[in-house]
Formats: C-alpha cells, sequence, structure tokens
C-alpha cells in the first residue's frame, strides 16, 4: 500500500464512524431524562403545595394559642405573634378543668381502644372462620350499619341508655362505642388472608377454637390490631355526638365536649381565640404521637401470615 492511499483509508473509516447515529441516541436519551427530571420537579411542587396547604390551619392554631386577645382577632392569620405569650395555657389550668376533662377522655379511650381490640377481633375472627347458619346475613349487616352515618343513630342511643338506666354515667359513655363494625370488618378481610394450613397444627395438638386464636392467629394479625388500635384511639378520643347525647353533668365532660363548651362562649364574653386554639392544640397532641409511633406498621401485610 502506497503512502498516497493511507490518509483516503484513515479519511474513510474516519467519515463512516462519525457516520453512526451514537450522538441522536445520547440526545434521546438527554430528552427523555429532562423529561422525567421535569415531571419529578412538577411532582414535588405539587405535593409541597398540598403540604402546606393542609399544615396550614395546624399553623394558624399553634402560633394563636401564643397571641394576645386582641392580636388574634386582629390578625388571626399572622403566623408570628405580636406579642408572645403563654396566658392561654395557664388559664387552661386555672379557669378551665382542662385535667378533669382529660382524665374522663382517658379513661373512655383506654376501655374503648382496648374492648374494641378485643372484641373486634373475636367478631371478626369468628365471621372469617366459624362456619354457621346466618354467618353471611350477619356479615350483610355489619356493611350495612357502616353505611349508616353516625348522627341518626344519636337519638335512637339516647332513648336505649335511657331505657336502661345508663344515662350520664361512664357505662352510657363506653359500652355503645366498645365494638365496632368497621374494626369487625378490617379484622375479618386480614383474618381471611392467613391460610388455614397455620392453625391445622395446633388442632392435631388438641387446642380449641379460643386458643387457636389467641395463641396462633392473633399473634400474626399484628399489623391488623396496630391499625385497629390506631383508628380505635383516634376515633374514641375524638368522639363528639355519643358523649353529647350519653352526659349531661360537668364533670363526665371529655375533652371534645368541654372544648365545645369553650367555642359556646361559657366562659364569657369575647372570642377568645388563643383559650380556644391552645385547649385544640393539647388535644390534637395524644392522636398525633400515637400516630406517628405506629404509621409504619398500619397494615404492614408483610407481616404476619407466611412466617413459617
Amino acid at each position: 500500500m502506497s503512502a498516497s492511499t493511507l490518509p483516503a483509508d484513515i479519511n474513510a473509516a474516519t467519515q463512516v464512524t462519525l457516520s453512526k447515529p451514537q450522538p441522536v441516541k445520547a440526545a434521546g436519551q438527554r430528552t427523555t431524562w429532562q423529561r422525567l427530571h421535569v415531571g419529578a420537579i412538577l411532582s414535588y411542587g405539587m405535593l409541597i403545595l398540598f403540604a402546606v396547604v393542609y399544615i396550614y390551619p395546624f399553623l394558624i392554631a399553634l402560633s394563636g394559642s401564643f397571641k394576645t386577645d386582641a392580636d388574634a382577632t386582629s390578625n388571626p392569620l399572622q403566623l408570628l405573634p405580636t406579642t408572645w405569650t403563654f396566658a392561654a395555657y395557664t388559664r387552661l389550668f386555672t379557669d378551665v378543668p382542662l385535667p378533669l376533662w382529660a382524665m374522663n377522655s382517658v379513661v373512655v379511650t383506654i376501655v374503648v381502644t382496648c374492648g374494641r381490640v378485643f372484641f373486634d377481633s373475636l367478631a371478626g375472627y369468628a365471621l372469617s372462620r366459624l362456619r354457621f347458619r346466618g354467618r353471611t346475613i350477619i356479615f350483610s349487616c355489619l356493611i350495612a350499619i357502616m353505611s349508616v352515618p353516625n348522627v341518626v343513630l344519636l337519638i335512637p342511643r339516647f332513648l336505649i341508655l335511657k331505657q336502661f338506666g345508663m344515662y350520664d354515667s361512664y357505662a352510657g359513655m363506653i359500652i355503645p362505642l366498645i365494638v365496632d363494625a368497621g374494626g369487625i370488618f378490617i379484622m375479618k378481610q386480614f383474618f381471611e388472608s392467613i391460610p388455614v394450613s397455620v392453625e391445622e397444627a395446633a388442632r392435631i395438638d388438641g387446642a380449641g377454637i379460643f386458643r387457636t386464636f389467641w395463641t396462633i392467629v392473633l399473634p400474626m394479625a399484628r399489623p391488623a390490631l396496630i391499625t385497629l388500635f390506631i383508628l380505635s384511639f383516634q376515633g374514641s378520643w375524638n368522639e363528639f355526638g355519643a358523649f353529647v347525647v350519653s352526659t349531661q353533668s360537668p364533670g363526665l365532660k371529655t375533652l371534645t365536649t368541654g372544648i365545645a363548651s369553650l367555642f359556646s362562649g361559657q366562659l364569657g364574653s369575647g372570642n377568645q381565640f388563643p383559650l380556644k386554639l391552645a385547649a385544640a392544640i393539647l388535644m390534637t397532641i395524644p392522636v398525633a404521637v400515637i400516630f406517628f409511633v405506629f404509621q409504619r406498621k398500619i397494615m404492614n401485610t408483610t407481616e404476619g401470615g407466611e412466617k413459617g
């Protein structure tokens, strides 16, 4: 090969290499990456916007609880108080029987939550595993009860409590709430996801229905139990209508009915925004703590049934 032809071959090979569509492929990849990046930015932007809209009222309540009455009235939406004061929180423990309301709420919430976890689990297991006549009808009635608004049942509940002599007592506040149709539905659906084969060994060893439920099935339903615990705690802690129709004594007021009395102006004239907001903030703390502690355990179905 002569020296004059070598540069031409090299030039041809270079042109063939440059003619490959590698830059076009890189541009396409860059365009796809840019679209994904823009989509991610828009998604996070929407999430941040929704978070701000959701959290902003709570921030208003938190800042308003540290304001004076005049500041809260003139600047209700201002996040930073003009004058910081703890007067509202001080009044809650001096002028308002907040500790009594809190004690009543704690007693009712603990009993109702424990009762719901136990009885809803029993009922859910019975509807899931036991075969008896009328099982489908009972489950259909539970679904129908879930579709009925609670406000519709307030007057019948009041009449029943009066008839059985439980009105204006802890029993009247607790017993109507101790079983929940929604909790039974949650437990039944979770129990049906657990294979029946895990109970066969216990039955071969002579274990009865309750022992099988208590020692074998219930520990495997921990995700559903935690979910039911959180929902029961939140529901009974924030319950209002049931306590209105079941009590009338000031000594049986809970935080919900007590704070409602603050909003109705029973402490005197004026709007008293800081006092009301401070009471609402304190009432929110227990539910928020319970939720953040157990939030990762809510219906975590990867735990439980398939353990060997």
